[in-house]
């Protein structure tokens, strides 16, 4: 923002919408840091529908929009503000994820090339709500209406991260005029293309397992919505630990990275709760 003397502040927002907030809060940072410093509130609690404003309880929420159908999809926002920017990018989760995954996009490159970024809970993940009848061309639509509910214009980028790449890749087929770009980062394949060359494929340890759910996927849907959704050993206590999945390089690297959700023990270990991926 632009201030009366001619000198530019640099700002960041977050949590509800400031036209329906409760609470409003200036949060000013201390000597070394910056506006990207991290503020130890939790990101990912929602209120009940039952929830009494009477009440002195407050928890930092996210902000979210109602779509056609009547649920809602909860986002955060980073980066320049909209009307400012060059490159507004809508970023797709993959599994065991959510919107407050750690996308290395470092604040000097985001300041520098303009950049607003868009992250979301897909349907059934972290605070937003499920969708019984979920589908490649739903998962499509959500992306253009959060675009459009955001009013973020008639053209946007979108990345697809890991099995989010599936929910992007739909997005060429449903509305590839709204498209400016589309990038896929890790994403799953599908092992049955006859275009995918079996030498890329012959040593690939997650090929077995892939098979496995895909056939689990097919023929016993409930037994797989049963495994993603069970309280009793949480899905991702596995997934760390089993090496089908990540090898051991991978798992250094991994763990290197703030917050990723398969090795933390804070809130987004069970982000996949609602429905399958």
């Amino acid at each position: 923002m632009k201030l009366s003397d001619g000198r530019h502040l640099a700002y960041q927002e977050f949590g509800f919408p400031k036209e329906e907030a409760r609470y409003k809060i200036i949060v000013v940072h201390g000597y070394g840091s910056s506006k990207d410093t991290h503020l130890p509130v939790s990101q990912g609690t929602q209120l009940s529908p039952n929830h009494d404003d009477s009440t002195d309880d407050f928890s930092m929420v996210s902000p979210r929009i109602r779509l056609r159908d009547g649920r809602h999809l909860a986002y955060v926002e980073r980066g320049v503000p909209k009307d400012k920017a060059t490159y507004k990018i809508i970023i797709v989760h993959g599994f065991g994820s959510s919107k407050e995954m750690n996308f290395l996009a470092p604040q000097e490159l985001i300041d520098e090339l303009s950049i607003y970024l868009v992250q979301y809970d897909r349907a059934g993940y972290g605070e937003s709500d499920p969708n019984p009848k979920r589908s490649l061309k739903s998962e499509a639509l959500d992306i253009e209406e959060l675009a459009d509910k955001l009013q973020i214009g008639a053209h946007f980028y979108v990345i697809g991260v890991s099995m989010g790449s599936y929910a992007a890749w739909s997005c060429l087929k449903y509305f590839p005029h709204r498209l400016a770009g589309l990038a896929l980062i890790a994403p799953v394949i599908n092992y049955r293309w006859p275009s995918l060359p079996v030498s890329l494929v012959r040593e690939d340890y997650r090929r077995k397992f892939i098979r496995w759910a895909l056939w689990l996927a097919n023929h016993c849907p409930k037994l797989l919505h049963w495994w993603v959704t069970q309280k009793w050993l949480p899905s991702t206590a596995v997934i760390e630990k089993n090496h089908t999945l990540f090898n051991k390089n991978d798992i250094d690297i991994l763990k290197t990275i703030p917050g990723f959700p398969m090795f933390s023990k804070v809130k987004g270990t069970s982000c996949f709760r609602h429905s399958p991926p």
